[in-house]
């Protein structure tokens, strides 16, 4: 129930569900009490518009992207862990395995690998039957790793994890089952404060080593370096509703893990 719960409740806080939901109202509401109407037609617009404006946007991702910023140089460890969200399943029409947006995980992982810096990667993600279906994610970071010049006795899998809780609580279990501690942890910039936290308070000994940052330094700056670049960061644009969303996901995630214990 928590796992549904916690997929749904948000999208009817999300600013794309909120101004759904207040614009139904003011249909109800319209000619009976058209004030109410006007208040929630006005709210959801100006939701809208801030959310999706793109110095708003840029500003929400930043303050969790800037939390955890990769090192000149990352130390070794005994594994590398690699959290899931990044793949889709190979399902027609699909020719293979489809990357996401936070592909850079996987590959961030082997990447990593590469350069030597642990012996094993461990992948962490189940898939959510009602969501999709498919194998679990775990399986697909492993083809993709692999192909990626990854050996195949370097990779272990946790393919029952559905939410980042369980991605730690798992991971445990095999760190304690080989004996090691110390590892990197491969996750969006977005998602590492969340992730981070919840491994450091299983008492897992996690050195951050984030990927897939949305904003460089280079886009934050050019935003505002020029009156054409001011005025079109001001418009509704649908990359800034996209950030905007995945931000507040995490700050929620944070605010909800926090109530039940798990930092």
């Amino acid at each position: 129930m928590f796992l549904f719960l916690s997929k749904l409740l948000p999208l009817l806080i999300y600013p794309l569900g909120l101004s759904c939901l207040l614009l139904i109202v003011s249909l109800f509401t319209l000619w009976k009490r058209p004030r109410l109407a006007a208040a929630c037609i006005g709210f959801a617009l100006a939701l809208l518009l801030i959310s999706s404006n793109r110095l708003v946007s840029g500003n929400l991702v930043r303050s969790l992207e800037q939390q955890y910023l990769p090192p000149t140089s990352l130390p070794t460890a005994d594994a590398i862990v690699v959290l899931g969200g990044a793949t889709k399943p190979q399902m027609s029409p699909r020719p293979w395995i489809d990357v996401m947006e936070a592909g850079d995980r996987p590959i961030h992982g082997a990447r990593l690998y590469q350069e030597g810096k642990a012996p094993l990667v461990i992948l962490s993600g189940g898939r959510i039957s009602w969501q999709g279906g498919g194998g679990p994610e775990s399986t697909d970071m492993a083809a993709l790793i692999e192909a990626l010049g990854v050996p195949k006795s370097a990779i272990v899998e946790d393919p029952t994890s559905l939410n980042t809780r369980e991605n730690a609580v798992n991971v445990q279990k095999i760190l304690q089952s080989r004996q090691i501690n110390r590892i990197l942890l491969v996750t969006s910039a977005m998602h590492m404060p969340r992730s981070i936290q919840i491994f450091r308070h299983l008492g897992i000994d996690a050195i951050p080593a984030p990927t897939d940052f949305l904003i460089t330094d280079e886009e934050f700056a050019s935003a505002t370096d020029s009156s054409q670049a001011r005025l079109i960061s001001l418009l509704p644009d649908i990359d800034g509703l996209y950030g905007f969303t995945r931000a507040l996901k995490e700050y929620i995630g944070i605010f909800v893990y926090r109530l039940r214990g798990w930092l």
